[in-house]
């Protein structure tokens, strides 16, 4: 789209529909994407078909990234694929005494636009990134190490359908208050007093956009496009092993923001030279007064309690916990169970660690099933259906990290290994390190398991914990929740008293609850638009994904009284 062609009008006739429809949906929380998730609806109307974005991803290996923004003073780079290529990118390394002010710069003429039209530019930045979601794809693939397909619809259509979602929060969020209004007080037999007002959302200064390594966009996105919408500059600091995917973002970002006649320099990047750890530098900059970050719970802590000047929102570590107490769907349940804990090698921060289940057992509509036969056939679906190296490696991905590699070796030490976890080749990408999970057994009602079971052990291992009664392990999930933080629950029972037990404990402790999944949707997946992810009313987060507070106080609302 050339530069003449993005006027406000231009900008309303293209991405009003779009943004009226985000704004309903988050109004009815129905299910609704403008984001094509299947790889075969690219290709035309000017988005890159499959091979086209193959060859784009390849042509960005071994080069400089150029951004053309101020303050870079040398380059740097480093990323490895999971699946073993080294990418051989250079990026800009920012000056950031130079590049703060720059950033700043811009900020007035953004705040003048007004928040439709930001929300319109927005909406232009992602539609563009959604044209070359093949791209993407592969950038995020090959820095996450998830499998093709998840990396395809978590780092391309889901995480921009989270970044809509943003964007439609804070548009409402700031035309809740009207741009004129008029007030007059009446003083009886004297002349009314008349004032005209005038309200204006002020951003709160530049953002800090703190990437993370496993999912770069997805976890990136809400964070970067609500700081934006809302009229702020937003610094995007990615993950050192994952760059790429948030330097394309920013590219992209930085060429609508021109085209649309805005200071380019409104989103920038920092990339840190190796050791640097430019995050703690930069979140406690005076300049800085927003932060977005996913991560460790040390480092989330730790800005929480020393970015000061800024609005932190963090999504940090919790143990997530599935409670079995019955199921009329006995193959259903266990079946669901076996993707949740295999997608993406448990990769993810809703992915459930440990379940609690009866040592008496569990009823079904195959009749009552033992501990130790639950945990077994557990054991068993998982194994099948990783049992094909094809369909693993599909499912599975890559490990993102060594560290991943290390929880899951060390965790076979920690109880009874109910399955072991293997060794699955991948024919295309040999050095890949790609791991079936671990289920280890645990006992609740010893001190020694505890340690294990109550801290989150980030990878393919989940904990199978004996507890005494339905009753124990509800009381367990409430101090997990409460004590170390859940971005899910869930729960399997037949029982109505039960079922109602368990929603009282995570209304109480605030957790997300996901009951009696036996189909197509799992208890680690959550649909932008509809569901909440996070809370931000447990230690495992401080904010959801998305909602009226994760946008509202982002920008302050400036009044301008003038005597009528």
């Amino acid at each position: 789209m050339a530069a003449a062609q993005l006027t406000t009008d231009r900008l309303a006739e293209t991405h009003r529909p779009t943004l009226d429809q985000a704004l309903e949906t988050i109004r009815t929380r129905a299910y609704w994407s403008p984001h094509p998730e299947h790889p075969k609806a690219y290709g035309e109307n000017g988005s890159l078909s499959a091979a086209d974005g193959l060859a784009a991803y390849e042509s960005l290996l071994n080069s400089r990234f150029e951004l053309d923004q101020p303050g870079t003073d040398g380059w740097t780079g480093g990323e490895v694929s999971p699946y073993g290529p080294a990418l051989g990118i250079e990026y800009p390394h920012a000056d950031i005494e130079v590049l703060l002010p720059a950033m700043r710069a811009g900020m007035a003429a953004w705040r003048d636009a007004g928040p439709e039209t930001r929300a319109l530019v927005c909406v232009e930045i992602l539609a563009r990134i959604s044209a070359r979601t093949h791209e993407f794809a592969h950038a995020v693939m090959h820095t996450s190490g998830q499998a093709f397909m998840m990396a395809f619809q978590a780092g391309g259509p889901h995480a921009q359908d989270r970044g809509l979602e943003a964007v439609a929060y804070a548009y409402a969020e700031q035309v809740r208050t009207p741009q004129d209004a008029g007030w007059s007080k009446p003083q009886g037999k004297r002349d009314p007093l008349e004032l005209q007002k005038a309200f204006t959302p002020v951003a709160r200064g530049i953002a800090l956009m703190i990437g993370c390594n496993t999912f770069p966009t997805w976890n990136g996105y809400p964070g970067l496009f609500a700081s934006l919408a809302t009229g702020n500059a937003v610094l995007v600091k990615p993950h050192p092993r994952a760059v790429l995917p948030l330097a394309l973002t920013v590219r992209v970002a930085r060429e609508v923001l021109a085209e649309a006649g805005f200071d380019p320099n409104l989103v920038a990047l920092a990339v840190e030279r190796p050791g640097e750890g430019i995050a703690k530098t930069l979140a406690v900059r005076p300049e800085i007064r927003i932060i977005d970050y996913t991560g460790s719970t040390a480092f989330g802590d730790w800005l929480e309690a020393n970015a000061r000047q800024a609005q932190v929102y963090t999504e940090k570590a919790g143990v997530n916990t599935v409670v079995v107490d019955s199921t009329d769907d006995y193959k259903g349940m266990l079946s669901n169970l076996a993707f949740s804990l295999s997608l993406y090698s448990g990769q993810m921060c809703t992915t459930p660690q440990n379940l609690l289940i009866p040592r008496e057992g569990i009823t079904t509509e195959q009749g009552p099933k033992s501990y130790d036969e639950v945990v077994a056939d557990l054991s068993a679906s998982v194994a099948g259906l990783l049992g094909d190296d094809a369909r693993a490696n599909a499912l599975l991905g890559a490990l993102v990290n060594p560290d991943v590699k290390t929880r899951l070796e060390a965790a076979a030490a920690l109880g009874e290994v109910a399955l072991p976890s293997r060794e699955v080749a991948n024919p295309e990408f040999p050095d890949a390190v790609v791991r079936t999970p671990v289920i280890v057994k645990l006992d609740g009602a010893k001190p020694d398991d505890e340690a294990a079971y109550m801290s989150e052990c980030f990878g393919p291992v989940s904990f199978a914990v004996a507890v005494d009664s339905t009753a124990d392990a509800l009381e367990l999930l409430r101090r997990t929740v409460r004590e170390k933080g859940a971005m899910t629950v869930g729960a399997y029972t037949t029982s109505a008293d039960t079922e109602r037990a368990v929603e009282e404990v995570c209304l109480e402790e605030s957790a997300q609850l996901s009951l009696n999944l036996t189909g197509g949707v799992y208890v680690n997946q959550t649909a932008a638009f509809s569901d909440f992810h996070g809370s931000g009313g447990n230690p495992a987060a401080n904010a959801a994904l998305c909602d009226g507070a994760f946008v509202a106080n982002r920008f302050r609302v400036v009044e301008i009284r003038r005597q009528a």
